[in-house]
């Protein structure tokens, strides 16, 4: 089942991310074995939630955080599928506990909470757990949270953890909007960096979307700072959110609404930032997913696209000589009307890289791959076909990998009562 907005929202997404969530609904009900899979969780549609659309994280003790786009409280600032809702699924011995945190309210003023996360949350040093919702807040476009362990949170906290609204995105053109699939990037200071996929002013209507800091101030509350996408060969409307390296410089990439889709470089200048524009994407190619390190002062990505099949593809961008190549590492075979990967990809210490395609797959339900480097290219290994049944369908959110080398993630649809599980694919 899909996700509507709330009331009084409207849909922030070009029409390629519109026909895929549409597509939830639309998968088959075949059943499949496969060892090493396992559901860790079946989503219910109730109280846990429903329609996991963001990518997962793992704190140090190896617990599982997440958050479902629907589901949770169903009162009137939600839609009847209700507001979202955060998760955690703890390991006791060999087998895994789910609770649910928090279950978002959806208030579009005052001290709204905000509704229908679409990112996953980001752990802080502290083990406070922050991320951002799409829609509630001032407006209805879009919070960034932050929920307290249950430790230091208050009696009257919902599920044990308190909510705090850190920001609240304000609906005007000088404003981000609509903070959608990236996660919080935190750095060593406590400034939290993400994007937005519409608002800004530099595109006027056009809303080409914000790369926003926010900066603690003395005495509580934060300070918001913009980068306001240009469109054109800046590109604009980021779906994604954005990576930090050592130097304080930030890598993302942008979608394809109005402009060309780029991968693009955000370095500090003085109050503000200067874009570079790493690559130029062919516009049928949705760099849906962000970017990840490489190891060698590059980065990797994906692309989908559901017009076309050689649209759905993992590439690298490599820095030579002032400039950034692109190189095509690998595309994923199939017809026209399957979609590749939604988010981007994992590497491990080895350097084999990991994700997951929306649909596509044995069974059409998509597919959770792994390439790996060889001398001659990269290898791709199909690590499990999704089926649409109880195993789930569509996964939409990234992938974490443990030290073990075990794999998590979700399916944003499937299950047993068609809402979306969580997995695990154990070495």
């Amino acid at each position: 089942m899909t996700t509507q907005p709330h009331s009084g929202s409207r849909a922030p997404f070009p029409a390629f991310a519109l026909a895929v969530l549409c597509a939830l609904t639309s998968v088959v009900t075949q059943l499949a074995q496969a060892q090493a899979f396992t559901v860790l969780h079946t989503f219910t549609g109730g109280n846990d939630g429903a329609n996991p659309f963001g990518s997962l994280t793992l704190d140090r003790a190896g617990n599982i955080y997440g958050t479902a786009s629907a589901g949770g409280y169903k009162g009137q600032a939600c839609s009847p599928a209700g507001c979202g809702t955060v998760y955690q699924l703890k390991h006791r011995g060999s087998s895994w506990t789910f609770t649910s945190l928090y279950s978002f309210r959806g208030v579009s003023s005052g001290n709204g909470d905000g509704a229908t996360p679409y990112a996953g949350v980001t752990v802080g040093p502290n083990g406070v757990l922050y991320g951002t919702t799409i829609f509630g807040g001032y407006g209805g476009v879009g919070t960034v949270f932050s929920l307290q362990p249950a430790a230091r949170a208050s009696a009257n906290a919902l599920g044990g953890w308190q909510e705090t609204v850190l920001y609240r995105f304000v609906a005007v053109t000088n404003d981000g909007n609509y903070p959608a699939y990236g996660n919080l990037v935190l750095d060593p200071g406590g400034n939290f960096y993400g994007t937005t996929y519409q608002g800004g002013s530099a595109c006027g209507d056009s809303a080409c979307g914000t790369v926003f800091q926010l900066t603690p101030r003395q005495g509580g509350g934060f300070t918001e700072s913009l980068y306001d996408f240009p469109g054109r060969s800046g590109g604009g409307n980021p779906l994604a959110g954005v990576i930090l390296d050592g130097a304080g410089n930030l890598y993302g990439t942008t979608s394809n609404n109005n402009y060309p889709p780029v991968a693009y470089e955000l370095s500090p200048s003085g109050a503000g930032w200067n874009e570079t524009t790493l690559y130029i994407f062919p516009n049928l190619s949705v760099p849906q997913g962000g970017v990840t390190f490489d190891g060698s002062g590059g980065l990797f990505g994906t692309t989908a696209d559901n017009f076309e099949s050689s649209g759905n593809t993992v590439y690298q961008l490599s820095p030579s000589g002032g400039q950034w190549a692109y190189s095509l590492l690998y595309t994923f075979p199939g017809s026209n009307g399957q979609i590749g990967p939604w988010n981007g990809v994992v590497r491990d210490a080895s350097g084999n890289l990991y994700g997951t395609t929306f649909s596509g797959g044995a069974y059409g339900a998509g597919s959770v791959f792994k390439l790996t480097p060889s001398a001659g290219g990269w290898i791709e290994t199909d690590l499990y076909d999704f089926t649409g049944g109880r195993d789930g369908a569509s996964p939409v959110g990234g992938i974490v990998l443990d030290a073990n080398g075990t794999i998590y993630g979700t399916t944003a649809s499937g299950g047993a009562f068609l809402y979306g599980v969580v997995w695990e694919i154990t070495p």
